[in-house]
């Protein structure tokens, strides 16, 4: 569903704040896969997700999305293929519209405009009942503003409207930072009862070790701009925080040393 190969993003270049952000990263995800990506600050884990996401060319390589080449494509022609939620609740939501207007322009993403009624009472039935499935009671707020909703909630909505229209492939990008530790909980509950649903193709980085343990049938750490490790399947389900940094100090030769991630 999804292949990087060998692609490279270098930042200000010739200028005293050059950096070479990623370096030959290359990767493939499975239809299905939900692939946990963890790593320290500056290691590329965003970096990449942007270059999916098409927010800034790539110096040299290739993004496959569904088998269609991506690379050359701007950010709004591949938001067709895409779902994203990011790490600040405010974004992927629009404040002053409500709940149900919300979800109205999610599913017609990619649709022509009309000058039909904006929401038929069928299509209301059908967001009452998936935001029913959030158990967060906004299927009784279907009429109140975005903006009013708490951050968990308004985080659980993007999460509804980015897996509508069943992308090719779900980014999460450290979507539960900005949440405290029992909002952020339920958010990923939430996030893994619409994958598995759905059956989508998720990239999730988070800096919560133990989240990209419990989460996802593949995990992946990254240094420094490349990929260090790459762990799936019997090994993935028995990997331990411990196990995890004994692998990182191996691979990389260096200790990890985010108490953020390693905490939690």
């Amino acid at each position: 569903m999804l292949e990087i190969k060998n692609i490279h993003k270098t930042f200000n270049v010739g200028t005293i704040n050059e950096k070479h952000a990623l370096k030959g990263v290359s990767l493939t995800l499975e239809e299905g896969d939900f692939v946990t990506v963890i790593g320290g600050n500056g290691a590329g884990k965003s970096t990449m997700l942007n270059a999916i996401a098409g927010l800034w060319p790539i110096d040299e390589g290739s993004i496959i999305i569904d088998g269609k080449d991506v690379t050359k494509l701007p950010e709004h022609k591949r938001a067709a293929f895409l779902g994203r939620v990011f790490q600040d609740p405010m974004n992927g939501t629009a404040a002053t519209m409500n709940i149900e207007e919300n979800l109205a322009l999610a599913n017609r993403r990619g649709q022509k405009r009309t000058l039909r009624a904006g929401i038929k009472a069928s299509e209301r039935e059908v967001y009452k009942e998936l935001l029913a499935t959030l158990g967060l009671g906004l299927e009784e707020r279907m009429t109140s503003k975005v903006g009013l909703l708490s951050g968990g909630q308004r985080q659980a909505l993007t999460l509804l409207m980015a897996a509508l229209k069943k992308p090719k492939l779900l980014l999460l990008d450290e979507h539960t930072a900005a949440l405290d530790p029992k909002t952020a909980a339920k958010v990923l509950e939430t996030t893994e009862q619409i994958v598995q649903k759905n059956h989508l193709t998720t990239l999730m980085i988070t800096h919560n070790m133990k989240d990209a343990i419990a989460h996802g049938n593949r995990l992946i750490m990254m240094m420094d701009g490349k990929i260090i490790l790459d762990i799936r399947g019997e090994e993935k389900k028995k990997l331990t925080v411990e196990d995890l940094l004994h692998k990182f100090e191996e691979a990389s030769g260096e200790e990890f040393v985010s108490d953020k991630a390693i905490l939690g």
